[in-house]
């Protein structure tokens, strides 16, 4: 039952009510994730054509030249502190972006961030919206919240986990929104949907939590490379019979999903990783449209290396983000692209956490 601030008792049961309720609903602190401005115009076009800088009219194509003018949903970033950052990029084959990314972290590197990767079904209606809705939904759920349980350990991964499946309830029902605006006047057709993958870090604690194919991986500066999540996918029930990886996610029906969000999904629950970050390294997550292209997590590690250039683990995120964006296009852009990385330096040790 909702009870006003200032009300000491519950007025159905008649329960003392606790100061810690207030607290609960109370604005959150300083250290909250930055409120990050939305580019709700994504899909507004450019006023001049790229292509010979004549004038774009009102149905999205130069008046001159006839040149489909980009949207800035075709590609866009975000980065809301300096050691998170993503790109999006409608990549080269499709004729719309239907990925999406939403991100939210603290200034201090290594300490709070969240980082949500949805990648539209392109056979769906409205899938790029839906996509974006999802994304930003949950990660406003999952910035949300800094319930730590009980100061534990295991009762900050359950924590998290619950946020996790809270965040994709919410994306879920995002999609379901979205399904049903498109439905007005139209009877036939696919209904939106989307994948869905969300990072959270907690200082040293790294949940993760995926509906789909869309990945994250571990990717240490020195050491074994990890991919924390598992495909709901036929190629990966092929995998898990025994089917080689490569052949398996080139074969016929390869990308072929067996969950994701959307009224005719089987079922939403995420699936659910967590790791202790103890060592110098990359988050990244993803949509197929890279991993397409670099599936294993050793040659992933590899090719952010390279794309790091001289010094990768000095890496500026965005720029790196960008860097596997423009190669995934490179060899081919078949899919839409969507690479969000975080970078840890120096996270601290658990015990030194859950003291202070």
């Amino acid at each position: 039952m909702a009870v006003a601030s200032s009300e000491q008792f519950c007025e159905a049961c008649g329960a003392v009510l606790s100061p810690t309720v207030a607290a609960a609903e109370a604005v959150p602190s300083e250290a909250s994730p930055q409120a990050i401005p939305e580019p709700d115009d994504l899909g507004a076009t450019a006023a001049t054509c790229q292509t010979c800088g004549g004038e774009v009219i009102s149905d999205g194509y130069c008046g001159t030249c006839g040149a489909r003018a980009p949207t800035l949903r075709d590609h866009f970033t975000e980065q809301p502190a300096a050691w998170v950052a993503a790109v999006c990029d409608r990549g080269i084959r499709h004729p719309r972006n239907e990925d999406a990314v939403a991100l939210a972290a603290d200034d201090e590197p290594g300490s709070r961030a969240v980082i949500v990767v949805c990648d539209g079904v392109s056979n769906s209606i409205d899938s790029d919206v839906a996509s974006l809705a999802a994304a930003r939904v949950a990660r406003d759920v999952l910035g949300s919240s800094r319930s730590r349980g009980m100061g534990t350990a295991p009762s900050l991964v359950a924590a998290v986990i619950a946020r996790l499946e809270a965040a994709t309830d919410a994306a879920s029902e995002a999609v379901l929104e979205v399904t049903h605006v498109a439905r007005v006047g139209a009877a036939t057709g696919n209904p939106a949907s989307c994948t869905f993958v969300a990072a959270v870090v907690e200082e040293d604690l790294l949940v993760v939590g995926s509906v789909g194919d869309s990945r994250v991986y571990w990717l240490p500066d020195a050491g074994t490379a990890v991919a924390l999540t598992v495909d709901d996918s036929f190629a990966q029930e092929q995998i898990a019979s025994g089917v080689p990886r490569a052949e398996a996610e080139t074969g016929p029906q390869s990308h072929g999903i067996t969950r994701w969000l959307g009224i005719d999904a089987p079922s939403h629950s995420p699936t659910t990783a967590t790791m202790t970050l103890a060592e110098p390294g990359w988050i990244l997550a993803c949509s197929d449209g890279l991993w397409n292209y670099c599936s294993e997590a050793q040659d992933l590690a590899t090719l952010v290396q390279k794309a790091g250039g001289s010094s990768p683990a000095a890496a500026e995120p965005l720029t790196l983000a960008g860097a596997l964006v423009d190669w995934a296009n490179a060899q081919g852009g078949q899919d839409n692209v969507s690479v969000a990385l975080a970078r840890i330096d120096s996270p601290a040790p658990r015990s030194t956490r859950e003291e202070a």
